[in-house]
């Protein structure tokens, strides 16, 4: 009996399959407007790369509990700045792919690799405050919950302070001009916890997810400072209007704005452009499509008329 592998004997008829999906490609292509002279190595950013930055980024923003598991403090800044080097480079190319792509298909004449390198700079620089904000969401995070029993806990467990690390540094990038590498960010993030928040919502400090399977934050909400949010919550969009066309018109004001010191508890659904004013409580599974006073404690039973039907 022959140890040569099933495949490569031609079982697979694998000539005639590489020829279809082949033919496939270029039909998207040509359907597309891509040009088929488009040839070389990768054109697009890479998810396994923009992985491997997070987990470095991570690791140079905690380097004693995100960093290697034989660190010492004694090396710690060394190990910070190699990383951050490693990282940097790393993500200075992803950079450049991502503006050339855009370049590309927009038809734009410019210096790219020379804007990359000013973005990924002004991303570094923007380092030392990003850990500082970190620092209010695991605090918020710590004394939010009773079962939390340190901050290290917060910080190595917690699925809502992963989505929020990778939430900070991609909306930095977003808001930079690299909305795919921001994207990619927090969709990895997304994989990971079930935590959905898009890189353009805009989130103040100490801000806190608890438990945060389900959550999903819309790319235009604006949440102030020491909100607290809880599994399932959406804060979403009531409508997507549509051009003459028929297309959906993009970067609209669509997603709530929830004041400072809001806690939304599990299942609640707030959508359009409403305002949750400060220091109100939003009991769980309520649907909301209106604004709240500041001071409001809403439940399902207060938005009920007698007959059952919703305020």
């Amino acid at each position: 009996m022959s140890d040569k592998p099933q495949g490569a004997n031609g079982h697979w008829q694998l000539q005639s399959i590489v020829g279809q999906l082949r033919g496939a490609r270029e039909q998207w292509r040509t359907a597309n407007g891509r040009s088929s002279g488009e040839q070389g190595g990768r054109q697009l950013p890479s998810r396994e790369a923009v992985r491997g930055i997070l987990e470095q980024l991570c690791g140079a923003l905690f380097p004693m509990r995100l960093g290697p598991v034989d660190l010492r403090e004694e090396s710690e800044d060394f190990y910070v700045g190699h990383t951050l080097d490693a990282a940097l480079n790393a993500l200075l190319a992803q950079a450049r792919l991502e503006l050339r792509y855009a370049a590309r298909h927009q038809q734009r004449q410019e210096d790219v690799d020379a804007q990359a390198l000013q973005l990924i700079q002004g991303f570094a620089a923007a380092l030392p405050g990003l850990r500082s904000l970190l620092d209010t969401d695991v605090l918020a995070a710590y004394h939010g919950d009773p079962a939390a029993r340190s901050v290290d806990e917060v910080l190595l467990c917690y699925p809502g302070i992963l989505a929020i690390i990778h939430h900070r540094l991609a909306h930095h990038l977003y808001r930079a001009g690299l909305p795919l590498l921001a994207r990619i960010s927090s969709e990895l993030a997304h994989s990971a916890t079930g935590i959905d928040i898009h890189p353009g919502a805009q989130i103040g400090p100490s801000f806190f997810i608890d438990h945060g399977t389900g959550v999903v934050i819309g790319e235009t909400a604006i949440i102030g400072e020491r909100v607290r949010i809880y599994q399932a919550v959406t804060l979403g969009a009531k409508r997507f209007p549509a051009d003459e066309s028929g297309n959906l018109q993009k970067g609209h004001p669509r997603h709530p704005i929830v004041e400072d010191d809001v806690v939304i508890y599990a299942g609640a659904t707030i959508l359009g452009r409403i305002t949750i004013g400060k220091g109100s409580t939003i009991g769980g599974n309520v649907w909301l499509t209106r604004n709240v006073p500041a001071g409001s404690n809403v439940t399902q039973a207060n938005l009920q008329h007698d007959d059952g039907t919703q305020k």
